[in-house]
């Protein structure tokens, strides 16, 4: 049997039986899991163990904090458009970048640039959930990172001191889980990977903030007095009306372009660093 056939159905089987056992923890839907095993696929039969670890990083640890504060930040997703079992649009949107890096370094294999980009787009992805999960847990009320107003806990471009730490101690897992098993470790610095991709997860959490306090289509719930993300019904049922934003600008785009913006944040520092 040829070795990349080897490789993707390894990966299959893999992807399949951990997106089997997220779908059986209510930490993926149905749609989730089928989206989940298919980037597996990919990432494994394209890229090989190396790139796997990262993507299990980042999915592991994100959906192991989603798990264990799920009872904690109950009261701040009613503001949010889904509820914390993911579904296939939000596995596309955190991934889907990644995925297109394993897909450009099948073609180019002898270019670095491809693991970078994969690392940062899960850099951004791991700094944005990780900020969201943990920052919902702030004692202190966040702020609008546009006009540093305070607002409640979940509103979308809210920031904190602790949701900021959790983003860089996310961006700095995956930088490190990228600088370990960075296959082209001869060409390249760790150091220099783990700054690179660091400073990619940062970025693409802020774009994801800025995003949400702005663009992103924010609506209001008349039975509830609420604002929220979820449209065209809220979590009780109730039709929401747009209160700011783009009504085509939903939370998955966002978090798309969180993912895109820190791959290019990343490619961008090695440009004019000249490496």
């Amino acid at each position: 049997m040829d070795f990349q056939l080897f490789q993707l159905l390894l990966g299959l089987l893999g992807a399949g039986g951990i997106s089997l056992l997220a779908y059986r923890f209510s930490l993926l839907t149905r749609s989730g899991a089928l989206a989940a095993a298919s980037l597996g696929t990919v990432v494994f039969g394209l890229g090989g163990l190396r790139w796997a670890i990262v993507l299990l990083v980042f999915f592991l640890t994100s959906s192991g904090l989603s798990f264990f504060f799920r009872k904690r930040k109950e009261a701040a997703e009613e503001k949010y458009a889904k509820g914390a079992t993911r579904d296939a649009g939000q596995v596309i949107a955190n991934g889907g970048v990644a995925g297109l890096a394993v897909i450009l370094h099948f073609f180019f294999p002898l270019s670095p640039l491809p693991w970078i980009a994969f690392c940062a787009a899960f850099a951004a992805a791991t700094a944005d959930t990780w900020a969201t999960e943990l920052g919902a847990l702030s004692n202190t009320p966040p702020r609008l990172i546009t006009t540093m107003k305070q607002v409640e806990a979940g509103t979308s471009g809210a920031v904190s001191w602790l949701g900021m730490s959790a983003a860089i101690l996310g961006a700095m897992a995956i930088g490190l889980a990228g600088a370990l098993f960075d296959p082209y470790a001869a060409v390249q610095s760790a150091r220099y990977v783990l700054t690179v991709i660091t400073i990619g997860g940062i970025a693409g959490s802020l774009v994801d903030s800025w995003l949400g306090a702005t663009l992103q289509g924010i609506y209001f719930c008349p039975e509830c007095q609420k604002e929220t993300e979820k449209t065209p019904k809220h979590w009780c049922g109730a039709a929401t009306e747009l209160l700011r934003g783009k009504h085509w600008l939903n939370n998955d785009l966002v978090n798309l372009f969180c993912t895109l913006s820190g791959t290019l944040t990343s490619l961008l520092v090695i440009l004019f660093t000249g490496a």
